[in-house]
């Protein structure tokens, strides 16, 4: 009781301390604009005076006091919104900081609990009373244990090559003659009808307590009673808290543990650490565990499968392994590796094993989803049909990316491929997509910017930042983009839409080349593994667009490529656009020419086409790809000094600002109708008489006096249907009256 009051006065500490350090920063964030109103106040009241002194004022300058009135009391009005809504954060956020530590404390309290529970339990078990009831049981656990024995393919293939089991019996003290009698007749009979010998082994461990545990060969049968207390303390650490909990809470969750314990028979398998080095442990036992299964060793560090060999099992371990030492005990888990995944990680920066590392505490959630999984069946894939809008120009009139599609990002380093795919994030604020953005081997400080850069636009909300930076190991680079797809699928199989970026797949390739040498596996083509195909395959296949039958979610995968010197035929590479529905190349010379993004409309192709268009859109940009391609070979042919007819001379001129008009700055993804304006002008001749470098601005311009004086005109933009020769004409003479009001400006 007196923890949690000390918890609740922390508490209290905590929520005065944020308000009275927030107040000095609220002051500096209104300090200049309050000393802007005082101006303007100063100058109004001066000006009224000179207004009285001087009686042949002009009626524009009696006007001017109660415009400048209207104006600062429209500025205090603004002033008081921000100054409210800043404090409704601040309070926000000190009511989430307040209640994740009230609940990091009530965490920490049932954890104590759980493990003084824990001890007395063992203790009690260990004086003369806890040992008679274990006493009075032993004949009843035995053959509960002989029934569930099995041979499994295991021991069998041993035995064909040994001609024996092993069998080994633990207990905490000396059991009974005719127990032990049974034991021995029933598994000598049970291994001789399979064809082979019993080798038992009868061995005390004062440290069980009670119980003991029957061991045929790898498998492990029965349980000590300092293994049952093991698991309560686990399952009372694992139950949720709502963060309202009492002590009585805790007292009936340690009731309900108790009540549910028994003594009778756990089925695991075991074995033992052979070596260890450089994240790779090698194992012997476990003779019927699976690929990609998790094993948790003595000192409670876990890793997962990779390697399945005749006489020895390889493992990757999960961070640090300085634990672990050859000999120690390791044991099958018996599931697949899973992360948490669903809303609760939405705005967290997570690692690979989903364990919150951005300083906001603990991540309150109990679902999880295994990290490999099947990719849907084609029966439960539906065709690519709607669009996924990057808010790039270049890429959705002429690359465009449809929902449910895997669309690979190509280029070398420093081109602006992370550029495009935070610009793609950004441009899914408001849509309901949920962006998973997995960074492998990239620095820390690099990470930290792309989270300082969505928190800046208001992105994270939707979005989860899974990190595996160049100082982690290989073995967490190497399961980030599966752990990364688990949590996206979470959201495409409940009915939504979901975009996961790779950022990168070629250190990806590179982290599991060195697992791959590291676990002795032959290497092929430029030192990679055989398999590093089918790697990425089951990856990039686990993205779709599901069926109605299945809610109609989908999985959109943007997978990044690093190139060397623009080759695109190198290994990784081509392997991975050939799984891919298209890349989008960039290209280093333009980007050192200023045509950003650098996209190579020539290299660059999506295989979905308009299909992942809106009709709008693929009207206006029907031609634009033809025109760039003559603009290409034009311009080339200029280069030599060539005279060039009126009609090549228009063309090129049209070419340049075509060029021009796909630049775009950083950060500023656009709707889709404002590219379908911008192109339309261009390419219809009203952007003729405007220079290339100033088509940035006359884009701006036109999308601003079409937004103020042609609501309908942008309605029906925004409609995204297909122009008519009527719409046609409206939108004319809008773009027309826009240009003429601009012009009179």
């Amino acid at each position: 009781m007196m923890r949690f009051i000390y918890a609740l006065i922390n508490t209290a500490i905590l929520v005065f301390a944020l308000v009275f350090f927030a107040r000095k920063p609220i002051a500096g964030i209104f300090k200049g604009r309050l000393e802007r109103i005082d101006s303007q106040l100063d100058e109004a009241e001066e000006l009224e005076r000179t207004n009285a002194r001087e009686p042949g004022v002009s009626a524009a300058q009696d006007l001017h006091a109660p415009e400048a009135d209207e104006a600062l009391g429209g500025e205090l009005a603004q002033l008081e919104g921000e100054l409210e809504e800043t404090i409704g954060n601040i309070r926000k956020e000190t009511e989430n900081a307040e209640r994740n530590l009230h609940k990091e404390m009530l965490a920490s309290v049932r954890d104590d609990f759980a493990d003084a529970l824990g001890d007395r339990m063992a203790q009690l078990f260990s004086e003369e009373p806890g040992r008679s009831l274990l006493a009075k049981k032993q004949a009843a656990t035995a053959r509960g244990i002989l029934d569930a024995v099995k041979l499994t393919p295991g021991d069998m293939s041993y035995m064909v090559n040994k001609g024996e089991l092993y069998v080994t019996v633990t207990c905490a003290r000396p059991l009974e003659q005719s127990t032990l009698d049974m034991i021995k007749d029933h598994m000598e009979k049970l291994i001789a009808e399979a064809g082979g010998k019993m080798s038992l082994l009868v061995r005390e461990d004062p440290s069980a307590i009670g119980g003991f545990r029957l061991k045929v060969g790898d498998t492990v049968y029965g349980s000590s009673t300092s293994d049952e207390i093991y698991f309560m303390k686990d399952a009372m650490r694992r139950r949720q808290l709502s963060g309202g909990e009492e002590l009585s809470d805790f007292l009936s969750d340690a009731k309900d543990c108790i009540n549910t314990m028994d003594l009778g028979v756990r089925t695991y398998q075991t074995g033992h650490v052979l070596t260890i080095s450089d994240g790779i442990c090698w194992m012997d036992g476990l003779a019927d565990i699976m690929y990609g299964e998790v094993v948790e060793f003595e000192s409670g560090d876990r890793g997962m499968v990779l390697d399945i060999r005749r006489d020895r099992i390889g493992c990757i371990i999960y961070g640090s392994y300085e634990r672990i030492e050859s000999g120690h005990l390791v044991r099958r888990v018996g599931r697949i590796a899973a992360v948490p995944a669903g809303e609760e990680l939405l705005g967290r920066v997570v690692d690979p094993l989903g364990h919150a590392i951005d300083g906001r505490g603990r991540i309150w959630t109990t679902n999880k989803r295994p990290i490999e999984l099947p990719a849907p069946a084609i029966l439960d894939r539906a065709a690519v049909s709607r669009p996924l809008h990057t808010g790039i120009k270049s890429i959705d009139a002429l690359v465009p990316i449809g929902k449910g599609q895997r669309e690979l990002i190509i280029g070398d380093r420093q081109t602006g491929k992370s550029s495009i795919v935070i610009d793609t994030i950004l441009a899914q604020k408001g849509t309901g997509t949920v962006c998973v953005y997995v960074a492998i081997g990239q620095k820390d400080s690099t990470v930290a910017e792309v989270r300082a850069r969505l928190e800046e636009h208001g992105a994270l909300d939707y979005c989860t930042i899974v990190s595996a930076p160049a100082s982690s190991s290989a073995s967490l680079q190497y399961i980030a983009p599966f752990a990364g797809t688990a949590m996206a699928e979470e959201f495409m199989y409940k009915g939504r839409d979901a975009l996961i970026i790779y950022d990168d797949l070629s250190k990806h390739a590179v982290a599991y080349r060195e697992l791959s040498l590291l676990l002795h596996r032959p290497a092929g083509r430029e030192a990679y593994p055989g398999d590093v195909f089918y790697l990425h395959s089951r990856l990039l296949e686990r993205a779709a667009q599901l069926s109605p039958q299945l809610g109609g979610g989908s999985l959109t995968a943007l997978p990044i490529i690093e190139t060397q010197a623009g080759d695109i035929s190198a290994y990784i590479p081509t392997n991975v656009i050939s799984i891919t529905d298209g890349q989008i190349f960039l290209e280093s010379e333009l980007f050192n020419t200023g045509q950003r993004p650098a996209v190579n409309v020539g290299l660059s192709v999506s295989r979905v086409g308009g299909a992942a268009q809106t009709p709008l859109m693929k009207q206006t940009a029907a031609s634009l790809r033809t025109r760039l391609a003559q603009y290409r070979e034009l311009s080339s042919f200029a280069q030599f000094g060539a005279e060039l007819d009126s009609t090549s001379a228009s063309e090129l001129s049209l070419g340049e600002r075509l060029m021009a008009v796909l630049r775009q700055r950083r950060f500023a993804p656009m709707p889709d109708w404002q590219q379908c304006a911008i192109l339309y002008a261009v390419q219809n001749g009203w952007a003729d008489s405007v220079e290339p470098q100033d088509i940035e601005g006359f884009g701006d311009m036109l999308c601003a006096q079409l937004e103020a004086g042609h609501p309908d005109i942008v309605g029906m933009l925004t409609a995204g249907k297909k122009l008519t020769d009527d719409d046609r004409r409206r939108l004319d003479e809008a773009l027309a009256a826009a240009l003429r009001k601009e012009e009179a400006v």
